[in-house]
């Protein structure tokens, strides 16, 4: 027999044990037992601030509660499915530990503020360690970026060759996506940072609480102004999950650019022992595993967003049950991107290494310069759509002879059109190619070379 709950003068049975199992949360809702006692010690503070209880029961709960923290911490409590949930796991063991005075803990609180203040709080110092994971990363590709501001990469549309591109570009553009990602973050950080507690279970209380003072204590922006909306918000939720979901969009890009990169076709990087593994079967092979498991769990940060929309999309005013389903998806949302933000900065830091002569061999052997042969036309007065033609069947004809650009004689150049002269060849080099460009946020190494600096500035704000 399923030991009675709480509520249960109410009810002349106790619930099936296999219902009791479905209902119960605390096999995964005991994540948040730090934060519901960091929630219940500033709850108990307020009780005693406005002399709802006196402050010796508060010294009583406050011993007690931190008395729980130690043992959790310790090993030496660990609740059970027939606490149903760390909300009610807690107060049972304050009963225990205080006696009669315990049960005053819940005063002027529902479970429902309470749950919402415990998530607020959680997911609070979960963003600020994913915005400190964040600028780690883009610590390692400013590193990467500084050392390789002159080598050059192949730049692609549509995965075609286009233009050549300083590396150190090419790795800048995931710097920025990643501020995007920390600043959206602190976006998202202020409206969790804003406190439900007191809200009771819909429409507040009868004691006269200080709602702005449990807000302080616990450093909370500010409270809900509304009991309805405080208990039955998830917006915040599903905020954060959005970002999550652009986080991972940046990374699996990024890990689909280094599969690529390692594989034989392309071989602009090596994959180190302490980042790849092998084959079962296949001696020779050295699979990108990190990568190919980011670009994996993308799909699954993407379906807790789904999930969370549809938990909250019918639910009508204020909590519901379903509520219980957002913490499951939020917390392996949390660890996902957390752990593919680890492997991902490990993995530029010491699991890649760069082949600068098979990447300048790579930008060398194209024609990803003949747009520079039409700007060296329209520099000269050539209209440029005129010039693009003129190239576009200089391209055709080159192909056709087995030969690149840089290997037409002068002559065969000036056949073409007579402004070209020797100083083609420089402007078509891949180095100078990629130099030329050097309007605001351009390749050109001089652009390069400032937006590393001021990148710079930004990781350290």
């Amino acid at each position: 027999m399923t030991e009675k709950k709480t509520w249960s003068q109410r009810f002349e049975s106790a619930l099936n044990p296999a219902i009791a199992r479905f209902n119960a949360s605390i096999a995964f809702d005991i994540e948040l037992i730090d934060h519901d006692l960091t929630g219940s010690i500033a709850h108990a503070q307020m009780l005693g601030h406005t002399g709802i209880i006196p402050h010796t029961e508060v010294e009583q709960l406050v011993a007690g509660l931190e008395k729980i923290r130690q043992e959790y911490h310790q090993g030496e409590f660990n609740p059970g499915i027939e606490a149903e949930d760390i909300h009610f796991a807690v107060e049972h063991r304050l009963v225990e530990i205080v006696g009669d005075v315990g049960k005053k803990l819940h005063t002027a609180r529902s479970r429902n503020d309470q749950v919402g203040t415990d998530t607020r709080l959680y997911l609070r110092e979960q963003i600020q360690q994913i915005r400190q994971q964040l600028k780690d990363l883009q610590t390692v590709l400013l590193d990467i970026a500084e050392n390789n501001l002159e080598t050059l990469i192949p730049g692609y549309t549509h995965l075609q060759r286009a233009q050549p591109l300083s590396l150190a570009h090419h790795l800048l553009a995931y710097f920025h996506m990643s501020q995007r990602d920390w600043e959206r973050l602190g976006d998202v950080s202020r409206r969790v940072n804003i406190s439900p507690l007191g809200s009771g279970a819909l429409a507040g209380t009868t004691f006269p609480i200080d709602r702005h003072y449990t807000a302080k204590l616990l450093e909370f922006d500010d409270v809900y102004a509304n009991s309805l909306d405080g208990v039955s918000d998830r917006d915040f939720a599903i905020e954060f999950l959005c970002a999550a979901s652009l986080i991972m969009v940046h990374l699996s890009r990024l890990s689909e650019e280094i599969i690529l990169w390692a594989s034989e076709e392309f071989g602009f990087v090596t994959l180190k022992d302490s980042c790849a593994t092998g084959s079962s079967i296949m001696p020779q092979k050295k699979n990108p595993d990190v990568p190919e498991l980011v670009r994996g769990k993308t799909g699954r940060v993407f379906g807790h967003l789904q999930a969370m929309l549809v938990i909250m999309k019918g639910l009508p005013l204020a909590y519901n049950k379903d509520l219980q389903e957002d913490k499951e998806g939020l917390f392996d949302g949390v660890n996902t991107v957390k752990s593919c933000l680890q492997a991902m900065t490990i993995l530029l830091q010491e699991g890649l290494e760069f082949r600068p002569q098979r990447l300048a061999a790579a930008v060398a052997a194209d024609f990803s310069n003949a747009t520079d042969v039409a700007d060296y036309l329209a520099a000269r007065g050539v209209p440029f759509r005129e010039a693009y033609n003129l190239v576009g069947k200089v391209v055709k004809t080159s192909i056709a002879a087995g030969k690149l650009l840089k290997d037409l004689t002068l002559s065969e150049w000036q056949q073409l059109h007579p402004a070209f002269a020797e100083d083609i060849y420089e402007a078509i080099s891949p180095h100078q190619v990629v130099s030329a460009r050097n309007s605001y946020g351009g390749t050109g190494f001089t652009q390069v070379r400032q937006a590393i600096i001021d990148a710079r500035k930004q990781v350290s704000t």
